[in-house]
């Protein structure tokens, strides 16, 4: 066995002989360039296939981070002002609400006229024309409801009709108003015009004139 092993370390030795003896004969020169060349194929395969795709993949990590630092700071900026905001759609909500109150619907049109009729008959006025006109749709979500009137009565009874009307919940403006007088003046026959408002609903809108 041990001859064997001998002759085997023999012939090994045999094999990387001329290796070494070729070797031994280059100048220290190309020794020096063979040295540089290795050193720079070992390091171009470190670079290229070690070094640059985790580099690569550093930098996008690291561009990643700072996109998702600024949408932290984007959303920690609007989580800071969001009770602002939920604050002022709150009051637009009241004030929408508020809008809406003022603006009667369809079905409290007719207890607002008999509302108008009410407060002309409290003051002591006799109604000689109340006639309500058609409406007229303004802007897509409300219209406007005149109502034709001819009230008979003395001047402070008038005075006193206009606040009561004034200080109706709904909206109603008085327009286009004269003065007649009769009985040698001491009674007035006013011809004017009530304006009051509804909400229209766009959907019930819509359907309406679909099936026209």
């Amino acid at each position: 066995m041990s001859i064997l092993k001998k002759s085997d370390k023999n012939k090994k030795t045999e094999d990387i002989a001329p290796i070494f003896q070729w070797a031994g004969a280059l100048s220290g020169l190309q020794k020096f360039l063979i040295f540089f060349v290795t050193i720079a194929v070992i390091g171009a395969g470190f670079y290229f296939f070690i070094f640059k795709p985790k580099f690569e993949k550093i930098e996008k990590l690291k561009q990643t981070l700072k996109t998702k630092k600024r949408t932290l700071v984007t959303y920690e900026a609007k989580a800071k002002i969001l009770p602002q905001l939920e604050e002022k759609l709150k009051k637009l909500k009241e004030e929408l609400n508020y809008a809406m109150a003022a603006l009667p619907n369809e079905k409290e049109i007719p207890v607002l006229l008999t509302e108008i009729s009410r407060a002309g008959t409290k003051t002591g006025l006799k109604f000689i024309n109340f006639k309500p006109k058609p409406e007229q749709v303004k802007e897509g979500f409300y219209a406007v409801i005149p109502v034709s009137m001819v009230v008979q009565g003395r001047f402070h009874q008038h005075v006193h009709f206009f606040d009561e009307v004034s200080r109706l919940y709904r909206i109603v403006n008085i327009n286009s108003i004269s003065m007649q007088s009769t009985n040698g003046g001491h009674i007035l026959n006013v011809s004017c015009e009530a304006e009051t408002y509804r909400f229209v609903n766009k959907e019930v809108s819509n359907k309406k004139k679909g099936k026209k």
